[in-house]
C-alpha cells in the first residue's frame, strides 16, 4: 500500500520502521513536523520536545549511548546550537545508531540565512545521506543507521524545505525491532578529555577513508545512462529538477551519499562523457571536491549560487531557456506584508513602545519579530535565538559608556526564552546590565505552529508536566524587579513600562501573559483567563479619521480614504481591545460575542 506523504512524514515513518526508540527535537521550520508525526507512534519509542538543538542533540547522544537508535532534529541554523557535541561525538564515536537531521532551508522560506548544511558533515567528519523525495527519505532513515552501526559514528541526514513540505508517494513497511546493544563502561572512548581526543583524532581519519571506499559501491548512489554526451552529477531535490530539464537527453549520477564522496566512481563517470554538470542548491560542495581532484566541470559559474533552485531556473543557466510566464498586472496586485494576527497578545505592548522614542529594542526569533514591521516598527534588530538579551546587554553598556541617554529594551518568546534567553539573563544580572526584558508568554511556541515547551505544563506526547513559572525562575537567576502583566490591557502595559524604565537598580523582567489567538486553549487557559469576548465596531458618526487604531497594525480593521472612517471585518476580529484603547474619541464598541 502506497501513501501520500511529505519528507517529514516519510522521516518518521523511515525512525518507527527502523526501530529507533528515542527522538528529539527543537521545533524550528522546515523539521518542525517530523517529531510531530513520531510522537503518534509513542508506544514503541519516545518523542520530546527538548528547548534547544543542543540538547535534543545531547539527549539523542545520551541514548545512544545507552545502546539503542536515536534521532535528533532541527532546522539548518539549529545546528549552529548543536555543534558543540557534534563535534565532539564525531570523535568518541557511538554506541546505538545516531541521526543528525538537518533541515536546509534555501530560499530563506522561514529562516534568518540560507546557510549549506552540508559542509558540517565535511568538517566534522561524518557521514552524509541527501534524500530527493518521501520515499527516500523514509527509506535512507534506515540506511542512516546501518552506516552508523557499521561505522559507529553519528550520521547527518540533510534535508531541505522541498524535500521536507512536498509530497510523493511512499510505500510502507513494517517496523523491525532493533536489540540494543549492551551497555558497557568505556571512559577511553566517551570521555573527551585530550589525551583521549588525541588518540580518537587517527580514528577519525581512518574511519573517514574507509566510508570513502565503502561509499564507491554503495548502492545508493545510482547511475542513469542515455544515449547521451552530457553527464549531470546532483544530489538530493536537485536530481528532480535536473531530470525535468534534461529527461532523458543526459545521464546522470545521482548521489545518496554526499559525504565522503565517491571520487572515483566521480570520476569514470566523468570520463564516459564529453560536457559535465554539477547541479546543486547553494554552494558548490560537491563541485569544489571534483575541482579539486582536477575533474572538469560546469557549476556556479552558471547556476544561481543563491536561493533555491527549480528547473526554469536551471533550464536558463545550463540551456539558456526562456520560460514565458503571465505576468499579472500590477494595478491588479497588492502588497500583504507579514503581520501579527487579529488578536495577537504582542500587539498592545507593542503599540505602547512604539509610542517611546528614546528605545532601542532588540528583539528575537518568534511571531514578535513582526513587530520591527510597520505600522509598529518598534524592534530593531533580531540575529539569533536568544540574542536580543544579550545584545540588549552589549548595547546597554556601550551607551552608558559613551553617555547616550537612549534606553534598552528586550523582547523575547516564552519558548525562544527557555532555548537561550535564560544564559543571556544569568549574564546580565551577573554583570550588571540596566536593561528592561520582556518575555512574551503567549502560552506556546506560536511561530512553529503550536508546539508545547516547559511552559505549557503538557509534553510533545500529550502528558501533564510540570509548569515552569516564570516568575520564580527569573527571581533564581537574581532578578529583583519583576512584573506579570496583561499585553491587552494598554493603560497597564503603558505604566508598567514607564515604571521599569526608571528603575536604575539593575536589570528586571516584564512578562506579558496572555494566550496566542489562535491557540487550542488547554484547560489552564480557561481557567486562567477571560477567553470569550464581545468583538469590536467602529461607530462612524464617532470617528474623526485619526487613524490610531490604524497604527496598532491590527488585520481586521480598514481605512476608507473617501470617507476617511475606519471600520472592522466582525468576522476577523476576537475581541482583543487594542484598537478600543487607542481611540481618543471613544468611537469603538463592544457589540456582543
Amino acid at each position: 500500500m502506497k501513501y501520500l506523504m511529505t519528507g517529514n512524514e516519510g522521516v518518521a515513518r523511515g525512525l518507527y520502521e527502523a526501530g529507533a526508540i528515542y527522538c528529539s527535537a527543537y521545533p524550528g521550520t522546515p523539521s518542525t513536523e517530523i517529531l510531530e508525526e513520531v510522537a503518534q507512534y509513542k508506544d514503541v519509542l519516545v518523542a520530546e520536545w527538548a528547548n534547544n538543538e543542543k540538547v535534543a542533540l545531547e539527549s539523542a547522544i545520551g541514548a545512544s549511548l545507552a545502546g539503542v537508535r536515536s534521532m535528533a532534529a532541527m532546522k539548518h541554523v539549529g545546528v549552529n546550537v548543536a555543534a558543540d557535541p557534534l563535534f565532539t561525538i564525531a570523535y568518541t564515536g557511538t554506541t546505538g545508531g545516531l541521526i543528525l537531521v538537518s533541515a536546509d532551508d534555501p530560499g530563506c522560506h522561514s529562516s534568518q540565512n540560507e546557510q549549506d548544511n552540508r559542509y558540517y558533515a565535511k568538517f566534522a567528519k561524518i557521514p552524509m545521506l541527501e534524500p530527493a523525495n518521501s520515499q527516500e527519505a523514509k527509506d535512507y532513515i534506515a540506511e542512516a543507521y546501518r552506516i552508523s552501526e557499521q561505522f559507529h559514528t553519528a550520521v547527518l541526514f540533510r534535508m531541505t524545505t522541498r524535500v521536507c513540505h512536498s509530497k510523493s508517494l511512499v510505500e510502507l513497511g513494517e517496523r523491525v525491532e532493533v536489540a540494543p546493544v549492551e551497555y558497557v563502561k568505556n571512559a577511553k572512548k566517551y570521555v573527551a578529555a585530550p589525551a583521549n581526543a588525541r588518540t580518537n583524532h587517527p580514528l577519525v581519519e581512518e574511519r573517514t577513508r574507509a566510508l570513502q571506499a565503502f561509499n564507491e559501491t554503495y548502492e545508493l548512489n545510482r547511475e542513469e545512462w542515455n544515449d547521451s554526451k552530457i553527464g549531470i552529477i546532483t544530489a538530493s531535490v536537485a536530481y528532480n529538477y535536473a531530470k525535468e530539464v534534461f529527461g532523458e537527453t543526459a545521464n546522470y549520477l545521482k548521489l545518496g551519499l554526499t559525504w565522503p564522496l565517491p571520487m572515483e566512481k566521480i570520476k569514470a563517470f566523468a570520463e564516459r562523457v564529453e560536457t559535465l554538470y554539477v547541479i546543486e542548491e547553494l554552494e558548490p560542495f560537491i563541485e569544489e571536491e571534483l575541482k579539486i581532484h582536477g575533474i572538469d566541470c560546469i557549476g556556479k559559474e552558471r547556476i544561481p549560487r543563491c536561493g533555491e533552485l527549480n528547473p526554469d531556473i536551471i533550464a536558463k543557466a545550463l540551456l539558456d531557456k526562456d520560460v514565458e510566464f503571465q505576468a499579472t498586472p500590477p494595478e491588479l496586485t497588492v502588497g500583504r506584508p507579514p503581520i501579527l494576527c487579529a488578536g495577537c497578545p504582542h500587539r498592545g505592548i507593542f503599540y505602547e513602545m512604539s509610542k517611546m522614542k528614546r528605545l532601542i529594542v532588540t528583539g528575537d526569533i518568534g511571531c514578535y519579530t513582526l513587530g520591527s514591521a510597520e505600522p509598529l516598527n518598534t524592534i530593531d534588530s533580531v540575529i539569533c535565538m536568544g540574542a536580543s538579551i544579550s545584545m540588549g546587554h552589549g548595547a546597554n553598556k556601550a551607551f552608558e559608556k559613551i553617555g547616550t541617554d537612549k534606553q534598552v529594551v528586550t523582547v523575547i518568546g516564552d519558548s525562544t526564552f527557555f532555548h537561550t534567553g535564560v544564559n543571556s539573563l544569568l549574564n546580565s544580572v551577573y554583570n550588571k546590565s540596566n536593561n528592561v526584558n520582556i518575555i512574551m508568554d503567549n502560552r506556546i511556541t506560536g511561530m512553529t505552529g503550536h508546539q508545547d515547551n516547559p511552559g505549557t505544563g503538557y509534553t510533545l506526547m500529550g502528558e501533564e508536566t510540570k509548569e515552569i513559572d516564570f516568575e520564580q525562575l527569573v527571581k533564581a537567576l537574581g532578578i529583583e524587579k519583576v512584573k506579570t502583566i496583561n499585553p491587552l490591557n494598554l493603560e497597564e502595559s503603558r505604566e508598567t513600562l514607564k515604571e521599569f524604565l526608571e528603575y536604575k537598580d539593575g536589570p528586571s523582567v516584564i512578562i506579558t501573559r496572555w494566550p496566542c489567538a489562535l491557540k487550542r486553549y488547554s484547560k489552564q487557559d480557561l481557567k486562567e483567563f477571560k477567553l470569550e469576548r464581545e468583538i469590536c465596531q467602529v461607530h462612524e458618526d464617532l470617528c474623526r479619521g485619526c487613524r490610531n487604531c490604524i497604527r496598532t497594525g491590527c488585520p481586521s480593521i480598514s481605512f476608507d480614504k473617501e470617507t476617511k472612517k475606519a471600520s472592522i471585518n466582525p468576522n476577523m476580529c476576537v475581541g482583543c481591545t487594542v484598537c478600543l484603547q487607542s481611540c481618543p474619541f471613544d468611537a469603538i464598541k463592544k457589540v456582543g460575542a
